[in-house]
C-alpha cells in the first residue's frame, strides 16, 4: 500500500458533508485498504466557520473555498454545497488545478453537465456524481458501466422521497394534500419551502441526468417536461383505486419507438397496483429500467438523507481515488448518439379525465363526439349524477399528449361541461 495519503477537499459541511467527513474518519482503515492508499481530509470549506463540527479539526475549516481548490496538492474535491454558483466555478477551478471531482449537485449537472464533462476531459480528470440521483441507490454507475453494452429503452422512477411520502400518506390514510404535506414537514421529510420537491423541479433535474446517461445524448433541465403534484386530490386517489391503481410522481425517460428521439418528463401518474413502483412506500425511491438484453430491472432504496447520500459520495470517492492511483480516469460523458428531445405533445400514453357535467340526456354523446373528433379513443366511461349535476370519468386508450390537450380544450367549450376536474396520465401498463 502506498503510504502517502490522497488528499481530499470537502466543499460544504451540512447534513451530507458532515457525514462524509465522519465516515472518512471512522472508516479510514477500511477505505485505505479498499483504495490502496490512505485518504486524508485536507480542508473543509464552509460559510459559517464558528459552528462546532464534531470530529473535524477546526484547523481544517476555511471560508475560502477557492483557495482550497487551488492548492495544487488536492487529489479529489468533494462538492456537496449544491446550487449553480459558486459550485460551477469551484468545480472547474478544481480541474484546472489537478483535482478530480465528486459531486452530489443534481441542479448543476442537469443544467451544465456537458460543460463540466468537457472541463474534466480537458484536464484528464474524473467527474463522478452517483449521489446526484436517488441518494444511496447505485444507479448512475450501473447505467453507464454495467449496462453500457445494452440498449436502454425506458427509465421510469420515483426519485423524490418527499413527494412519495406525501402521496403515500394520501393514499393510505385518505388525507388531503395539505394535511399530508404538513406531516411531511413535521417529520423533516419536507423543507420549509417544499417548492423544489412538490412542483417537480428536483425530479426534473434527476430525469435530465438519467436520460442523458441512458440514451447517450445530451438532455438538459430545460428539455424535461415538468408538472407538480399540488393539484392531486383525495378524489383522484379514489378514482385510482377504482381502476386498481395508485398515484406516484414519476420521472419518465423514454426512447421513441423508432429510436430516433427521446423524451423526458416528470408528472403525477396513475400506475397499476401490480407494478413494482406501486409498492414503494414512504420516503423511499425506486427506479425501473427497461432494456433490450437485460429486460426489466428495479433499483430501490433510501433516496435522501445524510448517511444514504454520503454512502454514494464515498463510493465515488473510492472509485476516483483508485483511478488516481492507477493513473487513469473512469467513464466520462457518452453523448455520441445525440438523439433530439421530442416535445411533450408527441408523448403517447393513456389518460384519466374527470369532468363535471350537467346531468341530462345527450351529455355523454356530446363528450364522446369530441373525443372522436380529436382521434382519442375511449376505453371506459363512468358517470354518477345527482340533483342536476354529474361527474363523468373517462379513461382513454393510448393517445398523444397533443391530441389529448386538443380534446380537453374542446370539452371546456361545451355548454354541458361545467369544468375539467382533473387530468392524469396512466403509466406502467
Amino acid at each position: 500500500m502506498r503510504t502517502r495519503p490522497l488528499k481530499v477537499a470537502l466543499l460544504g459541511c451540512g447534513v451530507v458533508g458532515s457525514e462524509v467527513a465522519r465516515i472518512m474518519t471512522t472508516h479510514a482503515d477500511d477505505l485505505a485498504a479498499r483504495i490502496g492508499a490512505p485518504v486524508e481530509l485536507a480542508g473543509v470549506a464552509v460559510r459559517r466557520p464558528s459552528k462546532i463540527r464534531e470530529g473535524i479539526d477546526p484547523a481544517l475549516v476555511t471560508t475560502d473555498a477557492t483557495a482550497l481548490v487551488k492548492r495544487g496538492d488536492i487529489d479529489v474535491v468533494v462538492e456537496v454545497i449544491g446550487g449553480i454558483e459558486p459550485a460551477r466555478t469551484l468545480i472547474t477551478t478544481a480541474f484546472e488545478h489537478g483535482a478530480s471531482v465528486v459531486s452530489a449537485n443534481k441542479a448543476l449537472l442537469a443544467q451544465d453537465g456537458a460543460a463540466l464533462h468537457a472541463a474534466a476531459d480537458e484536464a484528464d480528470k474524473d467527474l463522478y456524481y452517483e449521489a446526484a440521483v436517488a441518494g444511496a441507490i447505485p444507479l448512475i454507475r450501473p447505467l453507464r458501466e454495467s449496462l453500457a453494452g445494452d440498449k436502454i429503452n425506458r427509465v421510469m422512477g420515483i426519485v423524490n422521497g418527499t413527494t412519495n411520502f406525501i402521496l403515500d400518506k394520501m393514499d393510505s390514510t385518505g388525507a388531503g394534500y395539505q394535511e399530508a404535506l404538513d406531516e411531511a414537514t413535521a417529520l423533516g421529510y419536507a423543507e420549509a419551502d417544499p417548492t423544489a420537491d412538490v412542483e417537480g423541479f428536483d425530479a426534473a433535474a434527476k430525469a435530465a441526468i438519467l436520460a442523458g446517461i441512458a440514451f447517450h445524448s445530451r438532455v438538459r433541465l430545460d428539455d424535461v417536461y415538468r408538472e407538480g403534484m399540488t393539484e392531486v386530490t383525495a378524489a383522484d386517489f379514489a378514482s385510482a383505486k377504482n381502476m386498481g391503481c395508485t398515484i406516484k410522481l414519476l420521472a419518465i425517460c423514454e426512447r421513441a419507438a423508432d429510436g430516433g428521439s427521446v423524451t423526458a418528463r416528470v408528472h403525477p401518474a396513475m400506475i397499476p397496483l401490480t407494478h413494482p413502483l406501486a409498492s414503494v412506500r414512504g420516503a423511499y425511491n425506486a427506479v425501473f429500467v427497461e432494456s433490450d438484453a437485460a429486460g426489466q430491472l428495479m433499483f430501490y432504496g433510501p433516496g435522501a438523507g445524510g448517511s444514504p447520500t454520503a454512502s454514494a459520495v464515498l463510493g465515488d470517492l473510492v472509485a476516483v481515488c483508485r483511478n488516481r492511483l492507477a493513473g487513469a480516469t473512469g467513464p466520462g460523458e457518452s453523448a455520441y448518439a445525440a438523439l433530439p428531445v421530442s416535445p411533450m405533445g408527441e408523448v403517447v400514453t393513456r389518460y384519466h379525465i374527470s369532468l363535471d357535467v350537467a346531468d341530462k340526456p345527450g351529455v355523454l354523446a356530446q363528450v364522446a363526439t369530441v373525443f372522436a373528433e380529436h382521434g382519442v379513443s375511449i376505453d371506459t366511461v363512468r358517470q354518477q349524477g345527482k340533483d342536476g349535476e354529474a361527474s363523468l370519468v373517462v379513461v382513454t386508450h393510448r393517445a398523444s399528449d397533443a391530441s389529448l390537450n386538443g380534446t380537453v380544450e374542446a370539452l371546456r367549450n361545451l355548454d354541458t361541461v361545467r369544468g375539467v376536474a382533473s387530468i392524469m396520465r396512466v403509466e406502467g401498463e
